[in-house]
C-alpha cells in the first residue's frame, strides 16, 4: 500500500521548488526523525527534509509558509523535553547534512560552523588549532552545536567556563518568515540596539532556525586531575563543595548517588571502592604544580578529618581519570532502558542546601516504589532526577503518578525561586510548569515577540507555551 504522504500534492510542490532537496516520507525515518529522547509521543511527521544550505533551508521556509505546513527543526534530537518530537503532520527540518567547519579565525579566536555539527567534532577543530570549545557533556558524539544554541546547553563545565550562550560570538538564522538574519557578527563589543542573538539561544527553535554559529574558543585548560569522593550523607554536599572550591581552581563538580553508581557498574563501569556509600562527587581541578597539588590534599584531609567524606580517589593518569569520569557519564546511557521519567531543575547555589533537603523528603515521600536516581551539576545549581518506570506499570500511569510528584517539585522551586528547566528546555514535557518560572506577563511576551518572527507561527508550534 503506498503511503499517501509519498504523494502530498505540498510536497510535490516542494519537491519542484528545491529540485535537490533530500526529502523523505519513509516510515523509518519518520520514526528515527520524529521524535527526542522522551519517546512519549508517536511520531507522525509529514515528511523529513534533509537541507544541504543555507539557501535550501530559507526556501524550506518559504514553501512552509505559503502551504501553512508547521517545522520542526531537528538536530542530534538528544533533548529530554519533547522539543524535537514531531507528532502532528509537521515537516522535520533535519539540519544534519548541514554539518561543516567554514572558517576559522586565529586573530578572534573564533570557529563559524553549521548548525548540524556535532559537538565532538567542534572540540577535535578547536584542538586542531590549539584552542578549546569548553562546553561539554557526555552527548558529545551525538548531539549538534544548533540543538545546543537552541537550548542553551550546559553540562559539565559550566562552573568554569558558563553555557552555551557565552561562547556564541554571532549566529545566522532563518525566521518563520523566510528572512536570512546574521546575528552579532561576532563583535566582542555591540551596543547598537537588541541583541537578537541572545534571544535566538535557548528559544528552542520557536523564533528561528540555526543554519549557522560563531563560536568563540579559549585556551586549554591547565593541567588537571580528577577526583571521586564517597560521601557519608546528604547534608554534608554542599560543604564538600564549599571546602574544595575555596581551595582549588574546579573544571567541574559533579554529584550522584548510589543508585546512579549500581547502574553504571551494570553498564560495565569498573567499581572504585569497596565499599558501598550513599553518595559521591567527581570533581576535576586543575593542577600543574606542587602548591595546587598540594591544595587539593589538603581539601580532601580537610574533608575527612571533618567526617564530610569517607573515602576518595585521586587520578593518576588520563585513563584513570576517564574511568572516574564514566561513573558520571555514563549514568544517562546506562538508565536509558528504563525509559526514565526525567526532571532537569535548577536553584541558586546559595538556595541548593535548603532546596536539596526539601525535594529529598519530597521524592522519598512520594516516589517510595519507583528507583529513583539522582545526578547533578552542584557547581551550578543543575540537578537531574531521574524516577525509573517499574515493568508492572503501564507507560501511562506512571506518567500520571511522575507528573503528579512534578507539579509539587514546581512549587517548590517557585518557593525557592528555581527553574523547572535548567538546560533541557520546556519543550512539550515542561510546558505545563513554566509559569512555576516565568510570569503571566513574560510569557506574553514572550508569545508577542515569537508573533514577530513567526508571524503564521509555524516554527515547532507548541513548545514552549500554547500559541
Amino acid at each position: 500500500m503506498t503511503d499517501p504522504r509519498s504523494t502530498d500534492p505540498r510536497l510535490e510542490r516542494l519537491r519542484a521548488r528545491i529540485p535537490g532537496l533530500r526529502l523523505s516520507t519513509d516510515a523509518s525515518d519518520a520514526e528515527h526523525y520524529g521524535r527526542d529522547w522522551t519517546r512519549r509521543w508517536t511520531p507522525a511527521p509529514l515528511a523529513i527534509a534533509l537541507p544541504s544550505s543555507v539557501e535550501e533551508v530559507r526556501a524550506v521556509v518559504l514553501w512552509a509558509v505559503e502551504e501553512n505546513v508547521s517545522v520542526v527543526p531537528s538536530g542530534g534530537r538528544t533533548g529530554l523535553s519533547g522539543g524535537a518530537v514531531a507528532a502532528n503532520g509537521e515537516l522535520v527540518l533535519s539540519l544534519e547534512r548541514m554539518n561543516r567547519v567554514l572558517d576559522f579565525d586565529a586573530v578572534d579566536r573564533t570557529l563559524t560552523v553549521q548548525a548540524g555539527i556535532a559537538l565532538e567534532a567542534v572540540h577535535n577543530a578547536a584542538g586542531e588549532h590549539g584552542l578549546v570549545y569548553p562546553v561539554d557533556f557526555a552527548a558529545r558524539g551525538s548531539c549538534s552545536i544548533g540543538g545546543n544554541v537552541a537550548t542553551n546547553a550546559g553540562g559539565i563545565r559550566v562552573i568554569r567556563y558558563g553555557n552555551t550562550r557565552e561562547w556564541v560570538a554571532g549566529l545566522k538564522v532563518v525566521t518563520g518568515a523566510g528572512d536570512v538574519l546574521e546575528l552579532n557578527r561576532a563583535l566582542i563589543k555591540n551596543s547598537s540596539g537588541y541583541d537578537l542573538r541572545q534571544l535566538i539561544i535557548g528559544s528552542e527553535g520557536t523564533l528561528g532556525i540555526v543554519v549557522e554559529a560563531t563560536l568563540r574558543l579559549t585556551d586549554p585548560p591547565p593541567p588537571t586531575n580528577v577526583m571521586l569522593l564517597a560521601l557519608p550523607s546528604f547534608d554534608t554536599l554542599m560543604q564538600v563543595f564549599a571546602a574544595f572550591r575555596a581551595r582549588l581552581t574546579l573544571e567541574a563538580f559533579e554529584f550522584f548517588t548510589d543508585r546512579a553508581l549500581h547502574h553504571v557498574l551494570a553498564h560495565g563501569a569498573q567499581k572504585p571502592f569497596d565499599e558501598v556509600h550513599p553518595f559521591y562527587v567527581v570533581t576535576e581541578f586543575a593542577v600543574g604544580d606542587e602548591a595546587r597539588e598540594a591544595a587539593a590534599m589538603a581539601a580532601f584531609e580537610h574533608c575527612l578529618e571533618n567526617g564530610l567524606v569517607s573515602d576518595g580517589v585521586i587520578s593518576q593518569s588520563d585513563a584513570q581519570a576517564a574511568q572516574l569520569w564514566r561513573l558520571r557519564e555514563g549514568i544517562t546511557e546506562s538508565l536509558a532502558k528504563y525509559r526514565p521519567y526525567k526532571n532537569d531543575v535548577s536553584v541558586r547555589i546559595s538556595a541548593m542546601p535548603a532546596f536539596l533537603a526539601e525535594t529529598q523528603a519530597l521524592l522519598a515521600r512520594e516516589y517510595p516504589q519507583f528507583d529513583v536516581v539522582w545526578f547533578g551539576h552542584i557547581g551550578d545549581g543543575n540537578l537531574h532526577i531521574n524516577v525509573l518506570k517499574p515493568e508492572a506499570d503501564t507507560d501511562a500511569d506512571f506518567i500520571v503518578q511522575c507528573e503528579h510528584v512534578t507539579k509539587l517539585l514546581a512549587q517548590a522551586l517557585a518557593r525557592h525561586g528555581g527553574s523547572i528547566s535548567a538546560e533541557h528546555g520546556i519543550g512539550l514535557v515542561k510546558k505545563p510548569y513554566l509559569l512555576g518560572t516565568r510570569s503571566a506577563e513574560e510569557v506574553e511576551l514572550m508569545r508577542g515577540i515569537k508573533r514577530v518572527l513567526d508571524p503564521k507561527g509555524l516554527l515547532n508550534p507548541g513548545k514552549v507555551f500554547d500559541a
